[in-house]
Parts: C-alpha cells; sequence; structure tokens
C-alpha cells in the first residue's frame, strides 16, 4: 500500500495508454518494463484526485479524454524526469565562462548575451548561467530564458526557492551565502538573479513559440527521452535558433552524430559543443 491507496498493478492495457499517452503528448518514450515507475509517479496524482488506484486514475482519464486536460497534464508532469542541480557537469559553465562568453564579447561588445536553458526544470541551470555571468563579467547585459514542459516546475523556478538538499547539490558554499536569504524550510535566491531569468513552459516536441536568436543553447540530458525522428526534429529547430557562430550544449551522454549531419562537434576547453556546420568559424 502507498498511503491509503491500491497498489494494484497497472494493467498491460492501462500502461500501453499511458505510454501512448505521453508519447503523444511529450513525446517521451517510456519502454515496456517500466510499469512500476509509471505506478509509483502517478501514485500521487492518484491521491491527490481521491481515486482508489492508479488504474482508476488511468480509468477517469480513459472516460474524459480531452475532457480535463489539467489531469492529463499533471500525469505527463508526473512522468516528466526533474533531475537538475547547480552547475551540473562543470566543464560546461567553466568553457562557458573562459571561452564562449569572452569570444562573443570581443566580436560584438555591445550586443547583449543570449542563452537558453532548455528543458530547465526548477531553474538550477538557467540560475546557474545568471550566478556566472555576475561573478565573471558583472554589467554584461544578456538574456537568460529558461523553458520546461511542466506547468509546475516553471512556476518553482520562477519562485527560486530551494531546500537544503538542493542547495547542497553542485552550489558553491560562498555562492550560498552571495545569492541566497535562508527562509523557514530553505533558501530564497536573491531578486537580482531571479529577475535575469525569463521562464516559459515550453513542449519542445510541439509547436514552438516565436523564439529570439541565441549564442549558446543548453539542451542538456533531456534529448535521451525521444525517439530519433523527434531528436533530429529538435535539433534542426535548434540550430534555426543559434546565431551565426553559436553553439548547442547537450549532455555528456548525448550528441548529435548520427542523429543531425547539420552539427559539427567543438571541443571548447575540456567540453564537447556543437555548432551549426555552415557557421562553423
Amino acid at each position: 500500500m502507498i498511503g491509503s491507496l491500491d497498489t494494484t498493478p497497472l494493467t498491460s492495457g492501462n500502461f500501453q495508454f499511458i505510454c501512448d499517452l505521453v508519447r503523444r503528448d511529450a513525446a517521451i518514450v517510456i519502454e515496456k518494463g517500466k510499469e512500476y515507475l509509471v505506478e509509483t509517479r502517478l501514485a500521487p496524482v492518484a491521491m491527490r484526485e481521491g481515486l482508489a488506484s492508479v488504474n482508476a486514475l488511468v480509468d477517469v482519464i480513459r472516460a474524459v479524454g480531452n475532457g480535463n486536460p489539467g489531469l492529463t497534464s499533471s500525469v505527463i508532469d508526473a512522468l516528466t524526469t526533474n533531475e537538475t542541480l547547480f552547475f551540473r557537469d562543470l566543464n560546461p559553465f567553466d568553457a562557458l565562462r573562459d571561452h564562449l562568453i569572452p569570444k562573443f564579447r570581443a566580436a560584438n561588445p555591445a550586443t547583449p548575451l543570449s542563452i537558453w536553458s532548455a528543458a530547465s526544470s526548477s531553474g538550477q541551470e538557467a540560475y546557474s548561467i545568471a550566478m556566472l555571468l555576475n561573478e565573471s563579467f558583472p554589467g554584461q547585459p544578456a538574456r537568460i530564458l529558461g523553458t520546461d514542459i511542466s506547468n509546475h516546475i516553471v512556476k518553482r523556478a520562477v519562485a527560486g526557492r530551494y531546500d537544503q538538499l538542493e542547495v547542497n547539490r553542485g552550489l558553491p558554499a560562498k555562492l550560498l551565502v552571495k545569492y541566497f536569504r535562508q527562509e523557514t524550510g530553505g533558501w530564497l535566491l536573491d531578486e537580482r538573479i531571479r529577475r535575469q531569468v525569463d521562464f516559459r513552459t515550453m513542449n519542445l516536441a510541439g509547436n514552438w513559440p516565436l523564439l529570439p536568436r541565441f549564442h549558446v543553447v543548453f539542451l542538456r540530458n533531456v534529448m535521451i527521452y525521444f525517439d530519433l525522428e523527434t531528436r533530429r526534429r529538435i535539433l534542426r529547430k535548434v540550430r534555426d535558433t543559434l546565431i551565426p557562430g553559436g553553439y548547442l550544449v547537450l549532455g555528456s551522454a548525448e550528441t548529435t552524430v548520427m542523429v543531425d549531419p547539420g552539427y559539427v562537434p567543438v571541443s571548447v576547453g575540456k567540453a564537447t559543443f556543437y555548432q551549426a556546420a555552415a557557421q562553423k568559424t
């Protein structure tokens, strides 16, 4: 039992229905054998809705179809991986500070830097970029966009509140002291940093809004959840958002090689970034 919830395993039909729903609406692929993961993630949703089991939750979604988009959104939110931390995999941030930002500043000193943290989850990556700019390039005009599919998680990012475990993960102590204020139950990020990031809800696998051009796009640790065709479509659209000479940053287990030949891997410091082939400088 999970609380008072009936923990009867998902039926094969209900599991397949959830897999199809998440793939249709978020292009996320859930493989067979992940039944327990789905049950665990959806149990809190079922309890919140006052339902007896995860199977009952799926039955309700089947019955109402598109008549309850909020419930469907809650299911997708629950099944979206929101694993993140401050300054995750430090090498890309070192490369941004030591190589890329100086390069762009030298080429166009009056142009504001434009950086997109796609799939930004609860905001740690975007805020890490903002703190890096404040520490190493004070006064540098910049636009930082953070997007995520989950409206709930975007609201968390905008609030800029983190618990003790979250600030312990990757955030240097000197930055915690400098940019956060301790509150009951956690820490609040300084408003100056929060104002530097514009967070929006956005489905990378859906229709994109009109976006500005970016010097750097961070798209890390999310492509692994999409099928090949979705990855190709997203990478093609990202290329269209990059300025000439702009860079894409992927997770350490991700690559454009054999996925999108329009990118060229480029070593920057200890990190590997990707440039559009026609834009390589």
